[in-house]
């Protein structure tokens, strides 16, 4: 039986933009026939990532390069003083080679007095435990050639944190291919909104005439501002599977949702301090399915003249939530939420009140629960 993970937020921006397309727009997307602010997964995926780098172990961490084989070089020389560079690269090179995971001189030379490096052709990701135990197994063979197995064993065993949640896919190598088991949806506004324009000038510090007059410097910078509805799952089940340790699964998970919470895609946050937090979150843990409750903003949350538009989009996710329940019998094992103010009293009825730190402490005490059960 799969044990699923579900974190619901709501999350208001100020004017901002902390995603934004190949002409510097705030990325959008339609929803309900009205266009909406967007901020993709990807985006929020890669801040929750930079959050784990500073909370957890670097050996729980994996580097995602094209130079991997300089890591594992940089590692051999750490371990045995003295290695030969140019040796360590041309067996770093023959053991990715043994597991059909090609790698060759970058195509731009590099200064000739800079040392030799080779890349592979696209950003492999692998943990910083797997690039200690492939430097380890190169010295151990005192200058033979790794056998296959081997290497494939390092590659296949103690993935990091963000491999285990976020997956990894090689092309030429599938065979190390590991299944996700996160899924973050891009974020959308609960309400239609445009993008607008900042026109900005910049006056020049040092004038040649004191009657000169005009700005150095005219542009305009786009903007958008929304409450956003943002939405991911973690498959427990598959993460304990991937990490291969059970304790390192809670951490993982726990961490996964304070990070979620508190991280944020940092696009122009010089020019708008766009720090804000999540106005509420529920968490629920299922041994069904995931569920999104993303089409209770299917209409466009309006406010009232009583409540302000962030208590409205609260109430229709509660709304959603509570409707999807009923109808399919879809029951959360637990259900906790955290909320600022009067939204409090929109989502009474979603769960167990909590603040952050209340809510990761249950969070970790139930998932080792679920596995010792």
């Amino acid at each position: 039986m799969s044990f699923y993970i579900d974190i619901h937020a709501l999350q208001t921006l100020p004017p901002s933009n902390i995603n934004r397309d190949d002409t510097g727009s705030p990325k959008s997307a339609v929803f309900g026939g009205v266009p909406r602010q967007r901020v993709s997964s990807q985006a929020w995926k890669s801040a929750i990532r930079q959050d784990f780098v500073a909370n957890l172990d670097t050996d729980k961490m994996g580097i995602r390069t094209k130079r991997v084989a300089e890591k594992v070089v940089t590692k051999i020389q750490e371990i045995s003083e003295g290695y030969d560079y140019d040796q360590a690269l041309s067996e770093v090179a023959e053991a990715f080679k043994t597991v059909k995971i090609s790698l060759a001189e970058p195509k731009k030379k590099k200064e000739e007095e800079a040392p030799k490096t080779l890349e592979s052709g696209y950003l492999l990701l692998v943990s910083n435990q797997q690039i200690s135990r492939l430097a380890q197994a190169i010295i151990d063979v005192e200058g033979s050639k790794l056998k296959k197995a081997d290497v494939e064993k390092i590659l296949d065993e103690q993935h990091s944190v963000d491999i285990a949640l976020f997956g990894r896919m090689l092309a030429d190598a599938p065979d190390f291919n590991v299944d996700a088991s996160c899924q973050v949806a891009h974020a959308i506004g609960v309400h239609e909104s445009e993008p607008e324009f900042d026109y900005f000038t910049a006056v020049d510090d040092v004038v040649r005439d004191a009657d000169e007059t005009g700005a150095g410097m005219i542009g305009t910078v786009e903007m958008m501002s929304s409450t956003l509805y943002r939405y991911a799952n973690i498959n427990f089940t598959g993460l304990q599977a991937n990490l291969g340790d059970k304790e390192a699964a809670v951490e993982a998970a726990t961490q996964f949702i304070k990070s979620f919470i508190t991280a944020m895609p940092t696009g122009k946050q010089n020019s708008f301090a766009n720090r804000t937090l999540p106005e509420a979150v529920v968490v629920t843990l299922r041994d069904d399915r995931p569920v999104s409750y993303v089409n209770a903003f299917e209409t466009p949350v309006k406010e009232s003249a009583e409540k302000g538009r962030r208590y409205q989009a609260a109430a229709a996710l509660a709304h959603e939530a509570q409707e999807l329940a009923e109808t399919y019998g879809l029951e959360p094992v637990k259900s906790y939420f955290l909320a600022v103010g009067d939204l409090k009293d929109a989502l009474e009825n979603l769960g167990q009140g909590v603040n952050l730190k209340e809510l990761l402490s249950a969070v970790e005490s139930d998932l080792s629960e679920v596995l010792a059960d």
